[in-house]
């Protein structure tokens, strides 16, 4: 369940690209993120079966009932919120069934988050596009051309890797997200940044739309 900044990358572009053809990287980001509880800050993490130098897709989760201990800490911290049942069931009901993959597991969770926050694009995994490279800026340049697009919206952190001089080369524009976390009524103490959109769903509700649609923009 990524951060806000996710989902505002999704509504800036025209067609969203989940990169699952990269290498998976243990105990980031594409298996794990935050809450918040009365205690601060609490990792909900899907155990897999990760065997170097594996990538994302090819990830599979651990068969052990790691659901259940996961579903009750995020019901117990958010107990009281007003939206619990319009935005955490739907969420809930994906978390209890079975999916072998982690990228499975992962898409139907972004793809109901998507839909709470109005994210309209079309969402695709890289793993069914016919592009198999693995230079960085190759990659992504021949993922854009497929989709015909001439524009490649970046992360931020793009900048430290990526090749400027390729993408003129190949007549795409390329553009970097520039957002910050957004700040907003939280339940337990002081505002925590970079948690999972949850929070955000389960804290302030419809007015997350706004929210995450207003967070930054893109530039050269």
């Amino acid at each position: 369940m990524p951060w806000s900044g996710f989902f505002h990358k999704w509504k800036l572009a025209d067609a969203f690209v989940i990169l699952d053809t990269v290498q998976f990287h243990k105990n980031e980001w594409q298996n794990r993120n935050r809450i918040k509880t009365k205690q601060g800050e609490q990792w909900i993490t899907v155990p897999v079966t990760y065997r170097f130098p594996q990538l994302i897709h090819e990830v599979g989760i651990a068969p052990n009932n790691w659901a259940k201990k996961q579903i009750a800490s995020i019901e117990q911290a958010y107990a009281k919120s007003s939206y619990l049942d319009e935005y955490w069931l739907p969420i809930k009901s994906i978390l209890q069934q079975k999916h072998d993959k982690l990228v499975d597991l992962n898409v139907a969770l972004i793809c109901a988050l998507g839909d709470m926050l109005g994210c309209t694009s079309p969402l695709l995994l890289a793993s069914d596009l016919p592009v198999d490279i693995s230079d960085p800026t190759e990659r992504l340049i021949k993922i854009t051309q497929h989709l015909q697009g001439d524009v490649y919206l970046s992360g931020a952190e793009g900048r430290n890797y990526l090749q400027p001089s390729a993408f003129i080369d190949a007549n795409i524009k390329l553009l970097f997200q520039q957002c910050s976390p957004p700040s907003y009524p939280q339940m337990h103490g002081d505002f925590i940044p970079y948690l999972s959109v949850l929070d955000v769903l389960l804290n302030i509700g419809e007015d997350a739309k706004a929210l995450i649609a207003n967070m930054g923009d893109m530039q050269p």
